[in-house]
């Protein structure tokens, strides 16, 4: 893609708005930028920008800032359907997204990770697994690290790793992942793609331009993961923590089994994965099968599958006190990764629930709740809604804000409960993302844990 003397539009800045801001001005395009937040509510970003000479529109999209561009580059939180990028398209204008600018200046093969739950716990895995085995490897996407920023360091030796989103899929348009994962796909922000069958496409084109020699690896214990085989040219690996599978990564008797071209092999036992949930024994399988097809030996897999950490706001062990275990499960922003927190316990749950509401159904939490959560904090402008559809479950608590949740979830705790962050909503009504709540939520069990050892030392006898 040449760039020189383009004139290209960068369409919000968020992270990967500002990069590729400044990756199209180092390349020389002649570069503005748009975001419909104000000057001061990007104060932190436009000081960077106009230092690299890139123009800077903030407060509104201007319908003229949008005429007569080479290229507009839309960051994945501007909805695709947003009236500016509309007219654009209308106009015959290219519109992609960074992930498609990215893919343009990456030469080595990409290992891409989408799904509704996972998708940063499987990328950091495959990457943890890629670079155990020698593999020069580079991971971003929407992990955090935007995935132009890779760039400058990509050779065509590089294993380029990238969790991608389906915002961020609905803007590619020659994007072709060596090795393409879908870890599940479960309703999920129906508050952007309005409906299931939306969301469902923009997640199935991280398939659309894998030819025969490339690999899919899908959920064979997820219905719409096995309908989405049908919309691939890639050979098809599966992964299955229920049934053996013809090609890809199964449990049998305890032992996560690799079958490859008729033959097997056992990798590692379940009892040595050091993460909880049966989802993250699903993250591991589909790591195992993505890290198998990019020529990992069996042994390395293993040894980075054994020493991995659980990733930070993704079921993460807190602290016990008094007994009680805290968990900060903040990613868990849908219904979906919510009932996979609550598997993961087996009874005596104080659950934070709450945040921005993204369109989801919380009726399907009920059964769970019922059967093993003492307590519902509720939080968040979602709050209301989720006590009208979990009403009768479980004890509901209205604490409004996350502060007043851990105090009364740890006032009410006995030992052997645990009391969990697994909200099912977005953040962004009092937060300014998951790991800001993820955050202050172990900041506040950390007070907690000061305070009550300082309580613990007073009431010690004196010698």
């Amino acid at each position: 893609m040449e760039l020189n003397n383009k004139r290209v539009l960068v369409v919000g800045l968020g992270r990967s708005g500002v990069a590729s801001a400044l990756f199209l001005k180092s390349r020389g395009a002649r570069v503005t930028v748009s975001d419909a937040k104000s000057e001061e509510q990007l104060r932190e970003q436009i000081p960077t920008l106009l230092d690299a000479g890139i123009a800077v529109e903030t407060g509104a999209h201007g319908e003229r800032t949008f005429r007569n561009q080479d290229l507009i580059v839309v960051s994945p939180g501007v909805p695709i359907d947003a009236q500016p990028i509309v007219q654009a398209r209308a106009l015959g204008q290219p519109v992609i997204g960074e992930i498609e600018l990215a893919s343009q200046f990456l030469p080595g093969p990409i290992v891409a990770i989408t799904g509704s739950n996972g998708k940063t716990t499987t990328t950091t895995l495959i990457g943890e697994i890629l670079v155990a085995s020698g593999l020069k490897t580079l991971v971003g996407g929407n992990i955090g690290t935007a995935a132009i920023s890779l760039a400058e360091q990509a050779t065509p030796e590089t294993a380029i790793v990238l969790e991608v989103s389906s915002f961020q899929l609905e803007t590619i348009r020659s994007f072709r992942p060596k090795v393409a994962v879908v870890l599940n796909v479960t309703p999920d922000h129906l508050d952007r793609h309005r409906t299931f069958v939306a969301y469902v496409d923009a997640k199935a084109r991280i398939f659309e331009n894998q030819q025969s020699d490339d690999f899919s690896v899908l959920n064979a214990d997820d219905p719409t993961c096995v309908e989405l085989a049908g919309r691939t040219r890639a050979h098809v690996f599966w992964f299955s923590r229920k049934s053996e599978v013809e090609s890809g990564a199964y449990v049998r008797e305890g032992q996560v089994t690799l079958r490859r071209n008729g033959s097997e092999q056992t990798i590692l036992s379940t009892s040595e994965i050091p993460l909880k949930g049966s989802h993250n024994l699903e993250n591991v399988l589909a790591a195992v099968c993505a890290s198998a097809l990019m020529g990992c030996p069996s042994e390395k897999i293993r040894s980075a599958i054994v020493n991995f950490k659980a990733v930070e706001h993704r079921l993460e062990y807190v602290a016990t006190i008094r007994g009680v275990e805290y968990y900060n499960d903040s990613k868990a922003t849908n219904v979906d990764a919510t009932i996979k927190a609550l598997e993961s316990f087996p009874a005596n749950i104080h659950l934070i629930l709450g945040g921005k509401d993204k369109g989801s159904d919380y009726t399907e939490l009920n059964d769970l709740l019922r059967q093993r959560v003492k307590s519902v904090y509720t939080i968040g402008a979602a709050a209301e809604k989720i006590r009208s559809q979990i009403k009768g479950t479980t004890e509901i608590i209205s604490s409004d804000t996350i502060e007043s949740a851990v105090k009364q979830a740890s006032a009410a705790a006995q030992a052997g409960d645990i009391v969990l962050l697994a909200p099912a909503c977005a953040s962004f009504d009092q937060f300014h993302n998951y790991e800001h709540r993820g955050r202050v939520f172990k900041e506040l069990v950390h007070q907690l844990a000061t305070a009550s050892n300082k309580t613990a030392s007073a009431q010690e006898p004196r010698k």
